[in-house]
């Protein structure tokens, strides 16, 4: 015994709370053990694929917005991965957001071989064809269960207060939950309700927050026959007129449509409690800030012309005619 409690004491510590510890200390990344460990193995071995100068390649492969950077930047904030690796060049995190062919890949591997013997690639990917290039096994990033998403989220809304005083929040928590998890558990829209609902812990401000978010989903469901949350993943605008006082249509930031900085920002908690506090015009709605690395900053290009844009918008599917929200 004494000899396992030794052994024990060389492992890694896992929190047996995990939730308070992300919260109070904001640096330790909530649930992801295994794909951690994995991530963290990959990168300490010293062992070598096989073939000539050969560089380890590890994908990561994921959904949008789940948390692929968020997990590489944990794990190479870890003192052990930052001595292994003594200059940032031997370790390469690139993302991809399209696919690559081969041939652009072998080039862009011969260059990586040529830093030196020890070398390593992380892939970052929503796409599951890039983890032909892996060397190793994939690390499959996938939604957090109900169970997990739920606790999350009550975790991140009462925080240090005990959510047994506020039985009646509890339930509308759980309402939450299912909205969440409808949305396929996004990460970013629980974190942008639970920082809104942070701000008062009242029932009726629960509940017309929760109503404005429900709304949203119906009327999307009733136009297009898709949920808004798979708009938003393939780049479409989502019509988030019951956020706001005025017809207002929400397009992500992306590799298609570039940030416009000369725009004014108003942060989604803002806009849902206070519409009035939008500005004249088209505006930057940041929809949530991680508060641990990689600190990633949510943008997204609003405009006032909701109607309009949806009408010229190419959507999946049939269009349906619109039914009462």
């Amino acid at each position: 015994m004494a000899e396992f409690v030794v052994l024990l004491g060389g492992c890694e510590r896992i929190s047996h709370r995990p939730y308070d510890v992300y919260l109070y200390t904001e640096n330790f990344m909530f649930s992801r053990h295994v794909e951690k460990q994995k991530l963290l193995s990959f990168l300490l071995e010293h062992n070598s694929p096989p073939g000539d100068h050969a560089i380890a390649v590890r994908p990561i492969i994921g959904g949008a917005a789940i948390g692929k950077k968020t997990l590489v930047a944990h794990v190479c904030g870890d003192e052990r991965v930052r001595s292994r690796f003594s200059s940032i060049l031997m370790l390469v995190v690139i993302e991809f957001t399209s696919d690559v062919g081969d041939d652009d890949w072998k080039k862009f591997h011969s260059f990586v071989i040529k830093m030196g013997r020890g070398s390593k690639i992380i892939i970052v990917s929503q796409l599951k064809r890039l983890a032909r290039f892996g060397s190793v096994q994939p690390i499959f990033l996938g939604v957090m269960s109900y169970d997990e998403l739920r606790c999350l989220f009550k975790t991140l809304v009462f925080r240090s207060v005990d959510p047994a005083e506020h039985p009646r929040l509890v339930q509308i928590a759980d309402e939450f939950a299912k909205l969440l998890w409808n949305m396929n558990g996004s990460l970013v829209a629980t974190n942008s309700y639970a920082d809104v609902l942070r701000r008062d812990l009242d029932i009726q401000f629960w509940r017309c927050i929760l109503g404005k978010g429900s709304r949203m989903v119906r009327r999307s469901l009733s136009i297009y026959d898709v949920h808004p949350n798979t708009l938003i993943h393939q780049g479409h605008p989502v019509d988030i007129t019951d956020f706001a006082l005025h017809p207002l249509s929400m397009t992500p930031y992306s590799v298609n449509v570039s940030i416009k900085k000369e725009l004014q920002s108003v942060t989604f908690g803002d806009l849902i409690t206070d519409p009035s506090v939008r500005t004249k015009g088209d505006f930057t709605l940041i929809a949530w800030e991680s508060r641990i690395p990689p600190y990633k900053s949510f943008p997204n290009f609003v405009t006032s012309h909701a109607q309009d844009t949806h009408q010229g918008s190419a959507l999946p599917g049939r269009k349906r005619q619109g039914e009462p929200i």
